[in-house]
């Protein structure tokens, strides 16, 4: 297992740019498997998730290869219905290829996904959902398998606006017969670049963004070629960095408004940020104001930039409150901080965070993808010698991490045991 060595204290300065969305990437790379043909997807991030979930199209039966951020997927072979837990629990994103199986072949059988342990995600939402089209579903010994001679189009109320329901069922309708309409839909901008890739296939959705999705199901899809957005959750990771280490950093590659609710903390903790043509500017001459931060869906604070945000927090000055709504385990990496001298104290789904002056470095464990960037950032701003253990659940999200900081001017490499 490979580990980071940050030594700590030095001024980020320079420019780094954003890679393309993981979060989007999973989803449209599982919309491939709608239609026989080759799709072309560019500005995909070379990471393990994203490998992963190759793997799993190569095992059933697409052809993929990779150059240069640009994935191929031709899934004229892809005849295989039946996933093994051995893939599935890999990583959560595994389970969109239930939609898309489903309403290709008719039929579908997957095992529980893994992935990150940050509370529990689980399938209920995406079950109900295919009942709704059509579908017959089983659940038994792990396993959920879905059959449907026909999907047709329905009314589906999420209860809560989770995002991978969201995307399985919009892929699963696509060629369900007459229209579907998901009400509480997710918002992410994720959504919003899946719908644009579906409707390249030529699929007929509208709304993406909103709450209300409509899905006019057609016969059938073709292959397409698609641009994946920028990763929001990467480029907010960056702005953070330059403002945990009181630097001038410039992040290009960006979209502003996705990341509006993080440059919004940071302005009002004190930090100069501009928004630019060239992208987003973020310049810390001095120690950082305390403020209260509370995840929520999109349009609201991320849930996956609760921890760097934390981070942050920790040498900010006064008393924080962070409240997290999303997951109820997603605290793992306080017990992280504190070894570093942070000063946090967990009352249910609340943390309550008083700034110290200083972190101190330490050894520390990356017990899931954000955790383990919240102590990258923690070493990066502490004195002395920070080392972050288990960085393969950073390389989950984060393409060449330590390379992108030591341009930066940061003190960080890479020790493979």
């Amino acid at each position: 297992m490979d580990r980071f060595v940050i030594r700590g204290g030095n001024r980020l300065e320079g420019t780094v740019g954003v890679e393309g969305s993981k979060n989007a990437a999973l989803p449209i790379m599982a919309a491939t498997l709608l239609c026989a043909g080759e799709s072309t997807i560019h500005d995909v991030p070379n990471l393990r998730d994203i490998q992963m979930m190759a793997d799993l199209l190569r095992y059933l039966g697409a052809g993929v290869s990779w150059e240069a951020g640009t994935l191929g997927v031709n899934a004229t072979t892809a005849t295989t219905v039946n996933v093994p837990e051995t893939l599935m629990r890999r990583m959560r994103a595994s389970n969109l290829v239930l939609g898309p199986l489903l309403a290709r072949f008719g039929e579908v059988s997957i095992s529980q996904p893994g992935g990150c342990n940050i509370g529990a995600r689980p399938m209920d939402l995406h079950i109900r959902g295919l009942r709704a089209l059509g579908a017959t579903i089983t659940e038994r010994a792990g396993y959920i398998t879905a059959t449907a001679t026909k999907l047709r189009g329905a009314e589906i109320h999420l209860d809560v606006p989770s995002v991978g329901a969201t995307e399985n069922l919009m892929m699963a309708a696509v060629l369900a017969e007459g229209q579907t309409v998901i009400r509480n839909a997710a918002k992410e901008p994720e959504i919003v670049d899946l719908q644009n890739f579906l409707n390249l296939l030529g699929a007929r959705v509208k709304g993406a963004g909103t709450g209300v999705i409509r899905i006019q199901g057609v016969p059938g899809v073709h292959p397409a070629e698609h641009h994946i957005i920028p990763d929001r959750i990467d480029a907010g990771t960056h702005l953070v960095a330059a403002a945990i280490t009181r630097g001038d950093v410039l992040v290009t590659n960006i979209i502003p408004e996705h990341v509006e609710p993080v440059i919004a903390k940071l302005r009002e903790m004190g930090a100069c940020v501009t928004v630019t043509d060239d992208g987003v500017r973020v310049r810390v001459d001095g120690r950082l104001r305390a403020v209260d931060v509370k995840t929520m869906p999109f349009p609201g604070f991320p849930t996956d930039m609760q921890p760097q945000m934390m981070a942050l927090l920790t040498v900010a000055d006064g008393a924080s409150i962070v409240s997290e709504t999303i997951f109820e385990n997603r605290f793992k990496h306080v017990p992280e901080l504190v070894r570093m001298g942070a000063n946090i104290r967990i009352e249910g789904n609340t943390a309550v965070i008083r700034g110290v002056k200083d972190l101190i470095g330490a050894y520390v464990e990356a017990t899931d993808l954000r955790a383990g960037a919240a102590l990258v950032l923690a070493g990066l701003a502490a004195e002395n010698t920070t080392v972050v253990e288990h960085v393969e659940h950073i390389d989950r999200g984060y393409a060449k991490l330590e390379e992108k900081y030591r341009m930066l001017g940061a003190d960080i490499v890479r020790v493979s045991n």
